[in-house]
């Protein structure tokens, strides 16, 4: 398999999967966040992990659930169980992430240095508040006409 193939995947999973493009998002504004925050190199390793871990689950769920579709689109209970198993491996990941973050981001002082700093700054302020608006719409994704 080259690079190619695999970069491939990533946008295929980007383009048709909501949820990835939600991650995607998430990971932007954690690591946009995490430069308020004194993380050592350690905590940056952990961040990284962790993103990489849910992003990379996520593109596991999809093949997996491409293949299933492929192999047969009627109701199957074992393609089901496939299905689920995946689709629960990217919860259980995102639910540990989410406990990751709490834990790495809990800091108060972080918390108020980014504060002090988008209060400081409106125009960041102004960036991160649209660039939230537009990041509603890329999760969103546009509609396919086989939905």
């Amino acid at each position: 398999m080259t690079f190619l193939h695999a970069l491939c995947g990533i946008i295929h999973c980007i383009k048709n999967e909501r949820n990835m493009r939600f991650h995607t998002v998430a990971a932007l504004y954690v690591l946009v966040f995490a430069r308020f925050f004194d993380f050592t190199r350690e905590k940056y390793v952990l961040l990284l992990l962790t993103i990489g871990s849910v992003m990379a689950a996520e593109v596991f769920n999809t093949a997996i659930e491409e293949l299933c579709d492929r192999v047969s689109k009627e109701y199957h209970p074992l393609i089901k169980y496939a299905k689920d198993c995946a689709a629960g491996a990217v919860l259980v990941l995102a639910v540990f992430a989410a406990v990751i973050g709490v834990i790495l981001f809990g800091s108060m002082d972080g918390i108020m240095t980014m504060y002090r700093f988008y209060v400081s700054h409106p125009l960041h302020a102004a960036g991160l508040l649209l660039s939230a608006v537009l990041s509603v719409f890329y999760v969103k994704g546009r509609k396919h006409s086989h939905e």
